[in-house]
């Protein structure tokens, strides 16, 4: 079953234009990389992702194989969808490191993504290229804090963007 779908070119509700300046500033910031991804975490596994933290703001829950443990993982992310792929960054909030995550689904790369109670299983694949660099200025254009996350990765990193594609047939 496919996600709810995401349209980045669609322009920001309300409610976006109000949250952004609040989640891009300090406080927010810290709110987003501490207590967000783990009340998403339990949140999306009592709801089967129709709840967030952070309400008009699509997050996913993505179901991957741990690089080195081998053990499930779950990680709650922010998409967008390009046509039947399921886009998401690899920001890390502007770290020096990639997440986590990512090494876990370059090893493993069949996943099941959660959202909107709905299921899938995906193939992920890490775009490089102009297919990279399109998306990610999708990704800027959809969601503000990415500029300032690109800023905070310039000369160190260059953020992974990540497409699922759908295994199971519609």
């Amino acid at each position: 079953m496919r996600l709810p779908p995401v349209d980045p070119t669609e322009p920001p509700s309300l409610y976006k234009r109000a949250i952004t300046p609040i989640a891009l500033s300090s406080v927010g910031q810290w709110y987003l990389k501490g207590p967000a991804p783990v009340l998403d975490d339990r949140l999306f596994r009592w709801t089967r992702g129709r709840l967030t933290s952070v309400p008009g703001i699509p997050i996913l829950l993505l179901k991957s194989v741990g690089a080195k443990s081998g053990r499930p993982r779950l990680n709650a992310l922010g998409y967008f969808n390009d046509g039947e792929r399921v886009i998401a960054m690899a920001s890390n909030y502007g770290g020096t490191r990639n997440p986590a995550w990512y090494y876990n689904v370059r090893a493993n790369p069949d996943v099941t993504l959660t959202a909107g109670g709905r299921e899938g299983r995906y193939r992920a694949e890490i775009t490089s290229g102009a297919e990279r660099d399109r998306l990610w200025e999708l990704a800027k254009g959809y969601i503000d804090a990415y500029e300032m996350y690109e800023g905070m990765t310039a000369g160190v990193r260059e953020v992974p963007v990540i497409a699922f594609t759908p295994m199971d047939p519609e």
